[in-house]
């Protein structure tokens, strides 16, 4: 492990004016943990970036001496198993990493005095909607019923950590996390769109799955923020602006200069193979807490698409 100083500018519609800090980032070679180095290592903090292979937070003895030997002011915790398909298959692995990884951390942070920034999911939901009666974005205070093992075991870290640490703890939800870096949505996008153009093939993309693509630019400053104004409690941080799959998918095609009605429209029923996790329905989430906390909200989605796409030298919607 190493201190990582590269440099980055500004994320774009959000402001990180708070002092340096020391931290702890776990899961370092992430989208969002590339994302977060360069967004801190440009505020001047002193940053330790921990990928898997310099630090297991499975291992509850490995956390200990790691944290114990830096001794962060905070960790922000983006470590996890995140592959939804895998977890439903290997409900223990998710829990051994997605549970008890945030358990460890937990327990060594309350040992060195450091808080936690931790980032969880919209799949703590079952994707019915908000409010007395559904269809409304999640809050804050919503009651989780997760539907998948992930969704669980997530849902397992974040209370774990709220156990232990209580309000020195940040939990964070998010959803739909695309970046410039790594696999996500967004890319995959890009990529197929790039493989087709010659003979105009189609893809199929889910209609009926509703929320808000967040980017990491945007969401890693919410992120610093949080660690470094010791606010704690649970805060939702997403783009601003409800999508489906489709939709999201048929904007990037239009952003790259491709044709978006190589996109067609299909629900969940009708998409093969069939996967074996469940997934949310609807899962918008309303940032209450971040507004009431006087963070803002993040910026709308399309307008963060357009400055990454910009940033990867990808924005040509004229080119079609």
């Amino acid at each position: 492990m190493s201190l990582s100083r590269p440099v980055a500018a500004e994320p774009h519609g959000y402001t990180t004016n708070v002092t340096d800090v020391r931290i702890l980032v776990t899961g370092a070679n992430g989208q969002l943990g590339v994302e977060l180095q360069q967004l801190l290592a440009a505020h001047g903090d002193e940053v330790l970036a921990a990928n898997h292979a310099s630090l297991d937070v499975s291992d509850r003895e490995q956390v200990l001496q790691v944290v114990g030997a830096w001794r962060p002011e905070c960790i922000i915790h983006g470590a996890a198993w995140t592959n939804v398909d895998g977890c439903e298959t290997d409900p223990l692995k998710a829990h051994l990493i997605n549970a008890w990884g945030s358990r460890n951390i937990g327990e060594a942070a309350e040992l060195v005095g450091a808080r936690v920034v931790a980032v969880s999911t919209d799949y703590v939901f079952d994707g019915r909607g908000g409010g007395p009666n559904g269809g409304e974005a999640y809050n804050e205070w919503d009651i989780p019923r997760p539907i998948s093992a992930y969704g669980r075991s997530k849902l397992g870290g974040e209370r774990d950590l709220v156990d232990i640490l209580g309000n020195r703890v940040a939990i964070v939800r998010t959803a739909w996390v695309c970046s410039a870096h790594g696999q996500n949505f967004m890319n995959t996008m890009i990529r197929l769109a790039k493989a087709g153009a010659d003979n105009h093939s189609a893809l199929t993309v889910v209609n009926d799955q509703h929320g808000s693509p967040t980017f990491t630019k945007d969401l890693a400053a919410v992120l610093r923020s949080l660690c470094a104004s010791h606010l704690g409690g649970t805060f939702h941080a997403s783009n601003s602006g409800p999508t489906t799959w489709f939709d999201f998918a048929q904007a990037i095609f239009s952003a790259t200069g491709h044709d978006p009605s190589r996109v067609l429209a299909v629900s969940s029923d009708e998409l093969l193979p069939k996967r074996p996790a469940p997934r949310p329905a609807y899962s918008l989430l309303a940032c209450v807490a971040l507004e009431a906390a006087g963070l803002g909200l993040l910026p709308d989605w399309n307008d963060s698409l357009r400055h990454t796409l910009e940033g990867m030298g990808e924005w040509s919607p004229s080119k079609k």
